[in-house]
């Protein structure tokens, strides 16, 4: 699986996380400092975001000190469920009921042991069609397009 994975910054957790992504098999694409490039969270956000939406990437991961920042930015990009995740059973739920196609998480809580245990229960999980969560993410969808410009 092709997965956009961006941070403003690199450390430890970072770097595991891209070794057990890249150890499942999966090829990256890297943005801001897993790059070596100098970007702030917004513009890392964005490209990872987009790549998605796109379909350049089937799925993204993306790092920030609180996690909120890259969260909020990727849901800027329409076609974009980032959804921010601090456990196992948060991205598990964030996959089989929203279809989160985008991982966040946060710098500060997230240790290389739990975001392991995320990426096993992101990876391990589908989203599960379902008239009721169906009908949520259509909602979502109208509330996207409600507040997309004219063409």
């Amino acid at each position: 699986m092709k997965i956009s994975v961006g941070s403003d910054e690199r450390n430890s957790v970072t770097d595991a996380v891209v070794e057990e992504l890249r150890r499942r098999g999966h090829e990256l694409m890297l943005h801001g400092p897993l790059k070596d490039d100098a970007e702030h969270w917004p513009q890392v956000a964005r490209e990872v975001a987009e790549e998605v939406a796109v379909g350049q990437a089937e799925e993204g991961v993306l790092f920030c000190w609180t996690g909120t920042g890259v969260s909020m930015a990727a849901n800027k990009v329409p076609g974009v469920r980032a959804a921010l995740c601090g456990d196992a059973e948060t991205a598990r739920g964030a996959r089989i009921w929203n279809n989160a196609n985008l991982l966040c998480l946060s710098l500060r809580f997230t240790s290389e042991a739990v975001a392991i245990e995320i990426l096993e229960a992101w990876f391990s999980n589908d989203y599960q069609p379902n008239p009721e969560d169906d009908a949520r993410l259509r909602e979502l969808a109208e509330i996207e397009a409600d507040h997309l410009p004219e063409p």
